[in-house]
């Protein structure tokens, strides 16, 4: 069986977030509102050096865009809310730990939301839990 499966292609990991955000909660889904959801092999060399990563595998996600609760009446255009979901550092985790794919895809789908909103851990912990595999 191992032997003609592949690795999820950006596409495939793209769908499989698009998945997972649908199966949170509602509440947590209303706080994305409009998000975009983006895959991409690796973060950009900027985003690398703004957040001081040693490595281009230590950035498994990234929230872009100002939150819902932080919006401004008086903004002409501003831009979407994004999610980039770095596909080669998952990959790398998922070898590495014992959770599937998806449940990490969902983790960091929560952790890149929360953090953003101010949640807290155990917030987002209890945020994953009412999601069932």
């Amino acid at each position: 069986m191992w032997t003609t499966l592949k690795a999820p292609s950006l596409a495939d990991l793209e769908a499989m977030a698009q998945r997972e955000l649908s199966a949170l909660p509602k509440t947590f889904r209303d706080l994305c509102q409009g998000v975009i959801i983006r895959v991409e092999d690796f973060a950009t060399d900027e985003v690398l050096d703004a957040l001081k990563a040693e490595s281009e595998f230590d950035i498994l996600g990234l929230f872009q865009g100002v939150g819902l609760p932080f919006r401004s009446n008086d903004e002409v255009a501003p831009l979407p809310n994004m999610i980039w979901l770095y596909r080669r550092p998952i990959l790398e985790y998922w070898a590495d730990h014992d959770e599937t794919l998806g449940q990490i895809v969902r983790h960091v789908l929560v952790h890149e939301i929360g953090h953003h909103f101010g949640l807290s851990d155990d917030d987002m912990e209890a945020i994953e839990a009412q999601v069932e595999d």
